[in-house]
C-alpha cells in the first residue's frame, strides 16, 4: 500500500521489533521512578495512538518513524505489565499467572493474524472525489485504524483505573522528568536489594531494622545494615555534628548540605559495593528523610533538597522504602534523651510525618506504609513478607 514492495514490508518489520527492544532494553531506566501502573496504561495509550496515526499516512519514510515509535511505547507496556504481574501475584499463583498470559498472548496473536485479513478484505478498497482531490483509502488502513482506537482506548482506561496518583496531571510528572526531578535515569545496576527504612523520630525502625536482618540470615541471605548518617567513619562525626545538643543552631541549608555530603559519601563506599556483590543492603534513613525533616521540617523546598540528594547518590533510588507511621504525639512521648532533632517541637514533627506520607503516596509502588502502632511482631511479618516478594521477582 506504501509503494514500497517486500522490501518496505521488511523494513516496517525490523523497525517495529527495534522499537520494542529499545523500550523493553530502556523504557525502564529512563521512566525509573514513574508510576509503573501509570506508566502502564500511558504506554498502551501512545501505542494505539501511533497504530491510529500510522493508518492515516501513506509515506513510507513517515510510517517507518512511526512504527519505531509504536513499537517502543509497546515494548514499555509489555515489561510495566510484566513487572507488575511478578510484583503483585502471589508466589503460589505466579508461575500459572504467567503461563496464562503468555499462551493468552499467542492465542491472540494467531486470532488477529487470522481475522485481520478477512476485515480489510470485506471492506476492500474504495476512492471518493472531492472537485480535483480524491481520497483513498482501503482495507488494510481501516483495519489498523480501528485496532489503533481500540487499543488507545483500552489504554485509557487502563490508565484511570489504575491510576494511583489521581489529581496529579501526567503531563506534570513529564514536566518534572524534564527538570531532573521525577524519572531520573538510574544508570546504576547490581544484583543486590536495597531496602530502606523511612518514618519519624520513635517509629521503631532500629527493630524492624534488627528483625529483618536476623530473618533474612536466617534464610542464607547476605545481609549489610547500615544507616544515615554514622555509616562510615566520616558519617559517624558528621552525626555527632548534626544531632549533638552542644552543637546548638545550624542554619538549614547547611543542615541539608551536612546530610548530602554524608549521604554521598555513605552510597558510594558503602552501599554502591555491597549491591554489587549482590548483598541485601538495610539501611535505617536514606533520602526522604532529607525530604521530610530539611523539606518538610525546615520548611524549605522540597524539590531543593530531592535535587541534592539525587545528585549526591547518582539517582540511586531503594528498591524498596518501608515507612513506619506513627503521629508525632504518639512518637512524641517515647523519646528518652532527646538528641538535637528529637528536641524540635511537636509541629516540627507533625511536618515531618506529613512530608514522609506525601512522598509515599507520590509512588506507592516503591513503599510500604505501615502503622507503627501495631505490634513488633505484626509489623515484622508485613514488612519479611514484601522483601520476600520482592526476592522471589528478582530470581524470577
Amino acid at each position: 500500500d506504501l509503494g514500497g514492495g517486500e522490501a518496505a514490508y521488511g523494513i516496517l518489520f525490523g523497525a517495529v521489533f527495534t522499537g520494542l527492544a529499545l523500550g523493553i532494553a530502556f523504557g525502564p531506566k529512563i521512566f525509573a521512578q514513574f508510576s509503573r501502573k501509570r506508566l502502564f496504561g500511558a504506554s498502551l495509550a501512545m501505542s494505539g495512538i501511533m497504530l491510529s496515526i500510522l493508518a492515516l499516512i501513506s509515506n513510507l519514510v513517515l510510517a517507518i518513524f512511526i512504527v519505531t515509535i509504536l513499537g517502543f511505547f509497546a515494548g514499555i507496556g509489555w515489561v510495566s505489565g510484566f513487572t507488575m504481574l511478578g510484583l503483585e501475584v502471589e508466589d503460589a499463583k505466579r508461575g500459572r499467572t504467567f503461563a496464562f498470559v503468555q499462551s493468552l498472548i499467542r492465542v491472540t496473536l494467531v486470532l488477529v493474524l487470522a481475522i485481520a485479513p478477512v476485515i480489510a478484505a470485506a471492506i476492500g478498497e474504495h476512492s471518493y472525489r472531492f472537485r480535483e482531490n480524491v481520497l483513498e483509502y482501503n482495507g488494510a488502513s481501516v483495519t489498523l485504524l480501528i485496532a489503533g482506537i481500540i487499543a488507545t482506548l483500552v489504554g485509557v482506561v487502563s490508565f484511570r483505573h489504575m491510576d494511583d496518583r489521581k489529581g496529579i496531571s501526567i503531563f506534570s510528572d513529564i514536566a518534572a522528568a524534564m527538570r531532573g526531578e521525577l524519572g531520573a535515569r538510574n544508570t546504576f545496576s547490581a544484583t543486590g536489594l536495597f531496602i530502606v527504612f523511612e518514618g519519624g523520630e520513635g517509629a521503631g525502625k532500629s527493630t524492624q531494622v534488627a528483625r529483618l536482618q536476623e530473618a533474612l540470615e536466617a534464610a542464607g541471605e547476605k545481609v549489610l545494615v547500615t544507616r544515615e548518617p554514622g555509616g562510615t567513619p566520616l558519617g559517624k562525626k558528621l552525626r555527632e555534628i548534626l544531632l549533638s545538643n552542644e552543637t546548638g543552631n545550624i542554619a538549614p541549608r547547611s543542615e541539608a548540605l551536612l546530610y548530602a555530603a554524608d549521604r554521598a559519601h555513605h552510597v558510594e563506599s558503602v552501599v554502591k559495593p555491597a549491591l554489587l556483590a549482590g548483598t541485601i543492603v538495610i539501611s535505617d534513613r536514606y533520602l526522604d528523610s532529607s525530604i521530610a525533616y530539611q523539606g518538610g521540617g525546615r520548611v524549605l523546598a522540597a524539590q531543593e533538597i530531592a535535587r541534592i540528594s539525587r545528585w549526591a547518590t547518582d539517582n540511586l533510588t531503594p528498591s524498596l522504602t518501608v515507612l513506619l507511621d506513627v503521629p508525632a504525639q504518639t512518637a512524641f512521648k517515647r523519646f528518652a534523651d532527646r538528641d538535637r532533632l528529637e528536641s524540635e517541637p511537636l509541629v516540627f514533627h507533625e511536618r515531618v510525618r506529613a512530608t514522609f506520607l506525601e512522598l509515599a503516596a507520590f509512588s506507592p509502588e516503591r513503599y510500604l506504609v505501615i502503622d507503627a502502632t501495631e505490634s513488633i511482631e505484626r509489623i515484622a511479618e508485613q514488612v519479611l513478607a514484601r522483601v520476600q516478594s520482592l526476592l522471589a521477582s528478582r530470581r524470577n
